[in-house]
């Protein structure tokens, strides 16, 4: 890891990233993709020293109340946040300054802040974003090495029903010829049921490749999947976009789950769910006074 100092740590939209660089080791991650002008190697973690500092600068300024993002880039639960403790920071600040959270992550770290989360939740809104790409556990740990299982994860998502924590699962990527299968899809959705998630994002049956993404992927294809990265040389090129071959398939045995058992899908329904500010207090207050 190494430290810097940044100017600001909010982006226009209310998204922050406490880090740069990951050590999940997930083989497809589009964060590698050198569009994002990352200078250093992925796993030596950035770490934005004054992130805290400049939240809370930012939080008191705000006129207006909102939701703050944290996940879009880096994990807010890589291992290092088990020392450094940075998210939990932050999550005080947001919790303190009557702000609502959306996290998005693939760790189980994040039922350490659960207290916050619940506290947050009960004065605003909290939403948890969970990736789940994988039910099948071994394959998820060549495909996401470092960090806990689906199965782990879907377990987190429990817990958090049961507090009363809404979720979201992104169901993305899916990798053409390894985990874009009917079985995959159906044990992934069967998880989000048992946990009443209310909402699942798919972008469509696939995943996306860039440079720098790409080249990590081909060279984990060839550790992992012998063969695999001639097959999808010939079948993609160069492609950004890489849709599976079962696309339409899987995408109509998905809606037809999630319609059955009433999981929102719609990607930009879902975004303005994590988007919206709720007040709660102010309705309990308002209540209050028209007993009155």
């Amino acid at each position: 890891m190494h430290e810097v100092k940044v100017k600001s740590i909010l982006s226009p939209q209310n998204g922050m990233n406490l880090y740069r660089g990951c050590t999940h080791g997930c083989i497809y991650c589009d964060s590698r993709s050198t569009c994002y002008q990352m200078r250093h190697p992925f796993e030596d973690i950035e770490v934005k020293s004054n992130a805290v500092e400049l939240l809370e600068q930012a939080l008191r300024r705000k006129r207006k109340k909102c939701m703050i993002a944290t996940g879009a880039m880096t994990d807010p639960y890589i291992p290092l946040e088990k020392t450094l403790g940075h998210t939990r920071r932050c999550l005080e600040l947001i919790d303190e300054y009557g702000f609502g959270v959306s996290l998005q992550t693939k760790s189980d770290l994040i039922l350490r802040d659960l207290d916050l989360l619940k506290r947050i939740h009960r004065k605003t809104k909290c939403v948890v974003q969970m990736t789940l790409t994988t039910y099948d556990e071994e394959l998820c740990r060549l495909l996401e090495p470092h960090v806990c299982t689906t199965g782990r994860r879907a377990e987190v998502l429990n817990i958090l029903r049961d507090e009363g924590i809404p979720t979201v699962v992104w169901m993305s990527p899916l990798l053409p010829f390894i985990n874009d299968t009917q079985e995959n899809v159906r044990g992934i959705l069967e998880y989000c049921i048992q946990a009443k998630v209310y909402g699942v994002l798919v972008f469509g049956m696939g995943m996306t490749l860039r440079d720098g993404d790409r080249q990590y992927y081909y060279r984990k294809l060839d550790e992992h999947f012998p063969g695999l990265k001639e097959r999808y040389i010939a079948a993609y090129g160069n492609a950004y976009e890489i849709l599976s071959p079962n696309h339409a398939e899987l995408m109509q045995l998905f809606h037809a789950i999630c319609r059955e058992h009433h999981i929102v899908t719609g990607v930009e329904r879902l975004f303005a769910y994590a988007r919206e500010f709720e007040d709660k207090q102010a309705g309990e207050q308002l209540s209050l006074f028209d007993l009155q």
